[in-house]
């Protein structure tokens, strides 16, 4: 059977693959396909968020730019990520003691587990982790617990994923991040989405000392660069010496299929059609 990604209304995506799983949940449509090119496709109100074949660029870069270059993470806090991707890549870090997951719809981690363990691998398992079927925005709101590193890994900004695009989120947010603390989000295509980063860029200059926005190139993700922004209280991963970096990633022998040293920088230097939106 085809099944069609319907994200924009004059551009769509058709995939062939079987239904491997459907159902409504209390917060959204998820279904899973399986496809010869891409494996197993997670599919959330019809937009795909992740694939087995390309996740490792998303999560990748969703992670290690942050932990390798902060001098000692030891307390991440993940808002949304329940296909597991990005626990999997955290907890590389023996640094890390503690790991806090929010994720609003614990039916995409029942999925994951069930469904997408190439993925998730052994995760949810870790003893680091604490998991949280809860609201996101709540959480960062009444939480005291401090964190060296804020990952929001939430679907566009439609729906009950919207809160978390907000101003008042990203406060929170600031106000739970130690000295050195960092914050990164996805924030959509950089072609087809360009609002998505000027507005998500616009709030994070007001709310965080540096704001870098942050490319890369995933395959199942449409329209060429994905964007990221990364919000730092002081220290930027930009602030770490080249041979630093190295000697880390060598050090903690990171197995990783997209990310290493050279691209830690890459990944932010900007085509010129970037720069002018965010301008």
């Amino acid at each position: 059977m085809f099944f069609r990604e319907d994200l924009f209304s004059d551009v769509k995506m058709t995939y062939e693959g079987s239904l491997v799983h459907a159902e409504t949940s209390a917060f959204q449509d998820l279904k899973i396909y399986d496809t010869a090119r891409f494996g197993k496709v997670l599919v959330l109100d019809g937009v795909v968020q992740t694939t087995q074949k390309d996740e490792f660029i998303y999560h990748e870069m969703l992670t290690h730019p942050f932990m390798l270059s902060h001098p000692k993470p030891e307390a991440a806090l993940v808002i949304g990520a329940g296909d597991g991707g990005v626990l999997r890549e955290l907890l590389k870090y023996r640094s890390l003691k503690k790991v806090v997951l929010v994720e609003i719809d614990g039916a995409v981690i029942d999925v994951a587990k069930k469904h997408l363990r190439s993925i998730c691998q052994d995760a949810f398992s870790d003893k680091r982790v604490e998991l949280l079927i809860e609201d996101g925005a709540k959480y960062v709101r009444q939480t005291q617990q401090l964190f060296d590193l804020v990952i929001v890994d939430s679907t566009d900004p439609v729906g009950p994923a919207q809160v978390l695009f907000s101003r008042a989120f990203y406060a929170d947010i600031y106000r739970i991040l130690r000295k050195d603390g960092i914050m990164v989000r996805q924030t959509g295509s950089s072609f087809l989405q360009p609002l998505e980063i000027r507005d998500s860029f616009r709030i994070l200059t007001d709310v965080f000392s540096e704001v870098l926005p942050m490319v890369a190139a995933i395959p199942t993700y449409v329209g060429g660069f994905f964007n990221f922004l990364v919000s730092a209280k002081g220290r930027t991963p930009l602030d770490v010496a080249f041979p630093t970096l190295n000697k880390r990633y060598d050090a903690l022998r990171l197995q990783t299929k997209y990310y290493n040293p050279e691209m830690h920088f890459a990944c932010f230097a900007l085509p010129n059609y970037i720069k002018e939106v965010l301008e």
